[in-house]
């Protein structure tokens, strides 16, 4: 029976998005829970609100490379698995499973009192790792966004939006693992937009903040 297989790699993949580095780099370098300056969000943005420029910038790749390694675990996994048992294991469904979970982890991290980050960075590090061409496209989409209007939560969302999207015109043999994805690009999208259900209503009233790259706290 396979499905007891995926559901240790779910964990796995959400212990893995439990570490939060935004809190742990926060706490180590300027003595202070993020969670409790600036936006309250456990996230790069708020890292460098709060923190500074090279917190932040260790913050995003550290928060890239759990999409990373969650997605390579989940093959490694799975070879291990099917050496093992001798049975062939659905590996696109394991990397599913803990893309999924590892978004979770990160958003709700068991380490932290379930009070997490948005899962912007490590859906990127899940996006470039699964598909390279949808990680890149969406990415530059964002980046020129975001130069545009100054907001990161306007890239993020718009690139959320548009890895469905994509997913429908890139076939499944592009992806790492072969397989069908879309009802994953659905959820995942589905998870990053609820994260950003308060930046929708700032935007909405006009008053979503804009990015700086100057250090301050806001209380």
């Amino acid at each position: 029976m396979m499905i007891p297989y995926y559901i240790i790699i779910g964990m796995i993949a959400y212990l893995i998005g439990s570490i939060n580095f935004s809190i742990l780099i926060s706490k180590k370098v300027a003595g202070f829970d993020l969670r409790e300056k600036g936006s309250g969000n456990a996230g790069t943005t708020n890292v460098l609100r709060t923190v500074g420029k090279g917190a932040a910038a260790i913050t995003l790749i550290l928060d890239i490379l759990k999409g990373v390694v969650a997605i390579y675990v989940a093959i490694l996994y799975g070879k291990i698995i099917t050496g093992i048992t001798g049975s062939p294991i659905d590996a696109s469904m394991l990397v599913q499973v803990a893309g999924i979970f590892v978004i979770l982890g990160h958003t709700y991290p068991i380490y932290f009192g379930f009070k997490g980050g948005k899962g912007v960075a490590t859906s990127l590090g899940i996006l470039i790792t699964t598909n390279y061409q949808i990680g890149l496209i969406c990415l530059v989409f964002a980046l020129i966004l975001i130069a545009l209007t100054k907001m990161v939560s306007v890239g993020s969302l718009a690139a959320a939006i548009l890895f469905p999207v994509l997913t429908l015109f890139l076939g499944k043999e592009n992806f790492i693992i072969p397989g069908n994805y879309f009802i994953y690009s659905i959820i995942i999208a589905a998870i990053v937009i609820f994260n950003h259900r308060a930046n929708i209503k700032r935007l909405i009233n006009g008053n979503e903040n804009k990015l700086s790259f100057k250090k301050k706290e806001e209380v």
